[in-house]
Parts: structure tokens; sequence; C-alpha cells
């Protein structure tokens, strides 16, 4: 029943070490979902491992980054609700049940989204207290005042407003009659400024506290070759340039450099 309902897409770039970890994790959930595969940069091996995890697997063409990698992995899912999986990150058990109850206890979600914590490298060591970490939960009781769904867009913009601290790999998107894209033209920010445009849309914002993915932080992930590079300093004072008035803008993406710097 659950495989008609959700599915997880897992947009494979190059050849990640973690894949296996992140298709182990979704094989493992306590209520199966459908999964797919799809890659710009396909590899020898990587029709044999969907083979092995009963994923369907689509090549695309060119490698235009990472926005059109998600948007066609979204376009592979044909279930109410999908979860862009990263595969270098890891799924516990409970996500999908979890996620699928929230779904159904509020039938007007356009977004659900659960906790996490950072999984570190190869290491196998978890931290769920960083200062980004508490800055992101101390965002989201601000907009959510204790509730699990906020629905009005104001409500829905406070929580990104200042900064992004919905978790893009654990979201989980209803499709709906237009399904969701991401800006093919950002590197970094292109859940932040998707996840703005879905607050200005009908759709309740559905929070699920509880820790049920882990996100892993390593040098040759895009948010940390972004940090080094400048893009995403440069991503996330447009958006705020979007969202505030210039001089609070550039007083608040100044604050958020400094804390991801140090956590990075």
């Amino acid at each position: 029943m659950s495989e008609a309902l959700h599915s997880f897409v897992v947009p494979a770039y190059g050849h990640s070490p973690h894949l296996r970890a992140c298709l182990d994790s979704l094989r493992a959930q306590s209520l199966p979902s459908r999964l797919h595969l799809a890659t710009s940069t396909p590899h020898d091996g990587l029709a044999e491992i969907a083979r092995e995890y009963g994923a369907t697997l689509t090549v695309h063409a060119p490698n235009a980054g990472i926005g059109r990698d998600w948007n066609r992995a979204l376009a592979q899912a044909d279930t109410p609700w999908v979860t862009i999986a990263h595969q270098d990150d890891v799924y516990l058990p409970e996500f999908t049940r979890r996620t699928l109850a929230a779904a159904a206890a509020r039938p007007d979600a356009a977004l659900l989204f659960t906790g996490y914590a950072e999984l570190l490298g190869d290491s196998g060591a978890v931290r769920d207290a960083t200062a980004m970490l508490r800055i992101k939960r101390v965002l989201l009781e601000l907009a959510f005042l204790g509730r699990d769904a906020i629905a009005r867009p104001g409500a829905k913009l406070r929580a990104l407003r200042f900064g992004c601290p919905i978790p893009c790999p654990s979201v989980t998107l209803a499709r709906g009659a237009t399904p969701p894209r991401f800006r093919e033209d950002l590197r970094v920010n292109l859940d932040w400024d998707a996840w703005v445009r879905r607050a200005r849309e009908p759709g309740a914002f559905v929070y699920i506290r509880e820790q049920l993915m882990l996100h892993r932080i390593h040098p040759g992930s895009e948010t940390s070759a972004g940090v080094r590079d400048g893009v995403r300093a440069a991503e996330d004072r447009m958006m705020f340039d979007a969202l505030w008035p210039l001089p609070i803008a550039g007083a608040l993406a100044r604050v958020y450099r400094l804390s991801y710097q140090n956590d990075a």
C-alpha cells in the first residue's frame, strides 16, 4: 500500500562511496516505497546497483548541475508523495512511516520534513548540537510555535526569513497537479528558493520533530564546496535580499556566513 503513496528518488552523481549505505537505509524502511535512481554521470556498475535494490534507473543528459539532476529525478516519481534522498545520507527505519502518518493527518500538506542529525564523513560519528543546528531549531520553533503544521503564508515565510532551517534531504513533497521544480541556475540555495515559492502557495508545512535521518557532512559535498568557493555566501545574500530590506539583508548574510563557516 505504501508503495503506491510514496517514492524515494535518488539523484546519483558521480561515483559516491556512500550510495550503497543510502540505498540500504531506504530498503530497510519499516514501510516500503518505490525507489528510483536518476543520473547524468553514469558509471560502470550503477545499473547493477539499481537492479540489486529493485530501483528504476534513468540516465539523462547533459550534466547541467544539481538543479537539473533534482528535477529529472523528481520526474521519475508517480506517487502522491516524493522524497529526494541525497545519495550520501542515511534514512532511519521509521522515516517513511512517520512521514506518511503525518501526511494522512494533514491532507492539505504541501511539504513535510523531519528532524535530523549530522553524520561526520566516514567515521560513523553523529552530532546533533552544533551552533547551526541549534539556530535552525530555534527558527523552526519561532515559526511553528509548538504546532505540528502551519498553513498561512506569513507563518511559512517566517520560518524562512532568517535562513533555511528546513533540511532538504528530510523533505517530502506533495507532487500535486504541478510537480515542484528547482531553479537550475543555483548550486546551494535551490532548496531555500523552492521552499519560499512553496510558502507563498496554498498548502501546509508539516514539521515532524523526531530525528529520522542523518545528513552526511564531508569535504566532497556540494554544500561544503559552495562554502569554500563563495557560492553559498552569494546565494545566501540573494535570498536575504529577496526577503528583507537591503541593510537588514546584509547583516543577516554576514551572521549566517560566520555560523556555517564555523561548522563546515
